[in-house]
């Protein structure tokens, strides 16, 4: 009964539209009144402000902050810039520009949407202009902003070391390096995606538009159209799209104009002086992960203090020296930086008190016994565990649901032989994944914002980028020495 009032109450307010952080609070608060009453409820404040008050947790709000700070500065620009002089000129460069640029930047945010957000203004119309269908495009980029999670330094790894750490102690600076190489094989899967599937599914996206038209003629509604499939020509700066959306049950045709992009078109290399320029201007970015990691394993300061020197370094390269970025900027920076701190923050509170209510009842060693008596078989449960992380992924984010699933998942998984890096690493791919995957998926949903399409017709898109992004998940769940190869090479 506990377990109903629990998980059911919280799934009837997300189903209402309740924001997760205040569903997982209010549907605590109601199984504690249920098993214990008023008095109850006198320790749920400490909970909570004992989860955001920990150190190790208050490297989130400056990783953020440095992370918007470096967006604002222009360095992200500068980060697509650097990449497409370098593979710009290769067949599918542009996606590729589109990958290596996300992988920049995530090692500097630690955040799949703010990658998506800094990379998306430039990186989606380029790649619209030269031939790929809209939700092609943006699904590349929703896809590759989800590795921000997985590259160091990554806030969804602070999270997990910290509600792990009640089962094994695991290092931030171990999983930082563990999530190096399994996101290098999700960018080259996104890449081959990219690159060997565009025309078909430019002509896949063309049918679907077609029976789109088809239909609204029988109703109608239908107007005079075209559109330039993916593979085909580049279109010119001012060639019209159409975008098929939905209203009250009503198909309409909406008609978008692309912006240019501040992307070169090129079919040789570019010289090697414009590489080195763009190089040089690149370098303040890049070298936000080196002082970053550098920092961790060379034991000069903590994760947490790394942070800080991250927001530092990035306030100082803004004012003084590519000098984007100007005081009348602060406001802009600060209550930015402080939204989105503030937004993880209020999870970070109620998903910890979510978590203390399935301590307290036992729930969690109800749900593992239970998933353990199904089946003997540990490939089996793996992949069970996997389906359950994957359909948590739909809906919540990295935050809140490894505070929902840790306490659950975890024990399971090392029962079975599974080691807590391995463990840490699948479960945020599972996690990356998530951000990209209907209904939901945040970095879809922000992705079909800037190229300014309907969110179903993003969703035509992403399926193959998830397929590919399963198939790295399955080889890095069987095949842990990709996760723990690097951080056992560097002794951490």
């Amino acid at each position: 009964m506990i377990e109903l009032i629990l998980v059911g109450s919280f799934l009837l307010l997300v189903f209402l539209g309740v924001p997760i952080a205040f569903s997982m609070g209010l549907s605590a608060v109601v199984t504690i009144l249920y098993t214990s009453g008023m008095n109850a409820l006198d320790p749920a404040a400490g909970v909570m402000y004992s989860s955001m008050s920990s150190e190790t947790l208050l490297a989130i709000p400056f990783f953020v902050l440095a992370g918007v700070i470096m967006e604002i500065s222009g360095i992200s620009t500068r980060l697509i810039e650097l990449a497409d002089k370098c593979v710009g000129h290769r067949k599918s460069g542009l996606a590729l520009t589109a990958i290596i640029a996300a992988l920049l930047f995530a090692a500097i945010s630690g955040s799949g949407p703010a990658t998506v957000a800094a990379l998306g203004a430039v990186l989606i119309p380029a790649l619209v202009k030269h031939g790929y269908s809209k939700p092609h495009a943006t699904s590349l980029l929703a896809s590759a902003g989800g590795i921000g999670i997985v590259i160091p330094p990554s806030i969804a790894f602070i999270v997990f070391a910290v509600v792990a750490s009640d089962y094994e102690r695991v290092s931030i600076g171990r999983l930082f390096m563990a999530g190096v190489v399994p996101g290098l094989l999700m960018g080259l899967a996104f890449y081959l995606v990219a690159r060997y599937l565009p025309r078909q599914m430019g002509q896949l996206l063309e049918n679907t538009d077609q029976n789109l038209r088809k239909g609204a003629k029988r109703l109608g509604l239908a107007r005079s159209a075209t559109r330039t499939p993916a593979g085909g020509a580049a279109p010119s700066s001012d060639t019209s799209f159409e975008t098929a959306s939905a209203t009250d049950g009503i198909i309409t045709l909406e008609e978008t104009t692309e912006p240019d992009a501040d992307v070169s078109t090129r079919t040789k290399r570019a010289p090697w002086s414009e590489i080195g320029t763009a190089f040089l201007r690149a370098i303040p970015g890049l070298l936000v992960p080196v002082i970053i990691l550098g920092g961790i394993y060379g034991g000069v300061f903590t994760p947490t203090e790394s942070a800080v020197v991250a927001s530092v370094y990035a306030l100082l390269v803004g004012l003084f020296l590519t000098r984007d970025l100007k005081f009348k900027d602060f406001f802009k920076v600060f209550s930015t930086a402080g939204i989105q701190a503030s937004t993880i923050m209020i999870i970070v509170a109620a998903a910890s008190l979510y978590a203390y209510v399935i301590t307290i009842n036992g729930v969690a060693s109800r749900v593992s016994d239970s998933l353990l008596s199904l089946t003997n078989n540990a490939i089996l449960l793996i992949l069970l565990v996997n389906l359950v992380l994957l359909i948590a992924g739909m809906f919540l984010d990295a935050v809140a649901a490894y505070y929902l699933l840790v306490p659950i998942v975890v024990p399971i998984l090392l029962e079975l032989g599974m080691d807590i890096t391995t463990i840490g690493v699948m479960m945020t791919v599972n996690l990356a994944l998530g951000l990209v995957t209907p209904p939901v998926g945040i970095n879809l949903l922000v992705a079909s914002s800037i190229a300014e399409i309907p969110y179903a017709n993003a969703i035509r898109g992403i399926w193959p980028f998830l397929g590919a992004g399963i198939a790295v998940l399955m080889l890095i769940t069987f095949v842990p020495q990709l996760s723990n190869w690097l951080p056992n090479l560097l002794g951490v």
